[in-house]
């Protein structure tokens, strides 16, 4: 019988921590409808579909919430305004640093979409939130895919 693995918690206060967020979420799938930016509050929610790449041999995703703190503002590139039901697949998220402590995250998605986020200073969790699932296949990328 195989050992359950805990769900992941995981928080990135710098961008050596984001990498760790951004290494769980690749290939993690989303509804535009599944992102919120909240002005009040300064945050930015995304409900995501992931890959559980630590479940080592098992092909199995999980449901995972994301929110960015001190978030000032969201620009997107190449995301569906208004198309709440389409899907994206998230490659990457980086943090570019502007005038200490703040800068922009950044969310690439294939297909050449993107999110940035301009932030006051890097405030990012990532949280499991249901029981994993079996997956269909594990994701695969081609060569040129950015």
């Amino acid at each position: 019988m195989k050992r359950a693995i805990a769900p992941l918690r995981l928080t990135a206060l710098d961008a050596t921590d984001l990498e760790a967020i951004s290494a769980a979420l690749q290939d993690a799938v989303a509804q535009l409808g599944d992102f919120e930016f909240s002005r009040q509050t300064r945050s930015f929610t995304i409900a995501f579909n992931r890959f559980r790449w630590e479940a080592t041999g098992r092909k199995q995703r999980v449901r995972c919430g994301v929110q960015f703190g001190n978030v000032v503002a969201a620009r997107s590139y190449n995301l569906r305004q208004g198309a709440e039901e389409a899907v994206v697949n998230l490659l990457s998220i980086s943090f570019e640093p502007g005038e200490a402590p703040s800068g922009e995250v950044v969310l690439v998605f294939s297909g050449g979409g993107e999110l940035r986020l301009e932030v006051e200073c890097l405030d990012v969790a990532m949280v499991d939130i249901s029981a994993p699932w079996p997956a269909t296949r594990r994701p695969e990328h081609g060569m040129d895919e950015t």
